[in-house]
């Protein structure tokens, strides 16, 4: 394995850390906006500490685009340091071969379409953990990508990596994509119970007001 993947690259480090770090600071952030029972326009208001809102004079939407533009940022430059990270590691001739080379094109494309097409179905908001600051979706989005994957933006980043890896022939890639699929299986199991919490607290919330009608 050392053969093939350069342990002592620094550059291969910060690629890891920088994707741990990503789906962990997303989601102490976004906890920082965060919305619980009150009195909000859909019987659901605001959770702990909502600092993110407060920075942003009270209004959730915009501290929600503001985590979204960072969100982002830090993603592109994520890619970024994996590229880099790449670039700085031994090539595998099993890899080498045109097959493996051109099985990577639609392994990327099939990774973006789902996570570009969830982007499109989700909105800025419901991609950008805007639940967590009570943005609200009406009902669960059940047309594609997500009749496919119950989380297409994770499985389609992950499957990016890949294709990354395999495209230019690099062990060290699909090491890094083994830990990016396990950074966001960890991140999914802790997002996924918080968020069904959220929407059936405001589906409590909507229930007793139609009672007290």
């Amino acid at each position: 394995m050392s053969d093939f993947v350069d342990f002592s690259q620094p550059s291969l480090w910060i690629s890891a850390a920088s994707i741990a770090f990503n789906p962990t600071f997303w989601n102490i952030a976004a906890q920082q906006g965060i919305i619980v029972h009150g009195n909000g326009s859909d019987g659901f208001s605001e959770y702990h500490n909502k600092v993110i809102t407060k920075l942003f004079g009270g209004n959730p939407r915009l501290g929600c685009y503001a985590l979204a533009v960072t969100i982002f940022s830090l993603g592109i430059f994520r890619d970024y340091l994996y590229n880099e990270a790449l670039a700085a590691q031994p090539t595998h001739p099993a890899l080498l071969s045109p097959l493996v080379k051109y099985a990577a094109i639609p392994l990327f494309l099939t990774g973006n379409t789902l996570v570009l097409t969830s982007m499109w179905a989700l909105g800025v908001t419901g991609t950008y953990l805007g639940d967590y600051f009570g943005i609200l979706m009406d009902a669960p989005v059940t047309s594609f990508p997500f009749n496919v994957s119950e989380a297409p933006m994770y499985h389609g980043s992950t499957l990016s990596f890949l294709a990354t890896a395999l495209w230019y022939g690099k062990p060290a890639g699909i090491l890094l994509t083994l830990f990016v699929a396990t950074a966001y299986s960890i991140a999914r199991r802790w997002e996924d119970p918080f968020t069904g919490m959220i929407y059936a607290k405001r589906d409590e919330e909507r229930k007793k007001g139609k009672k007290g009608q």
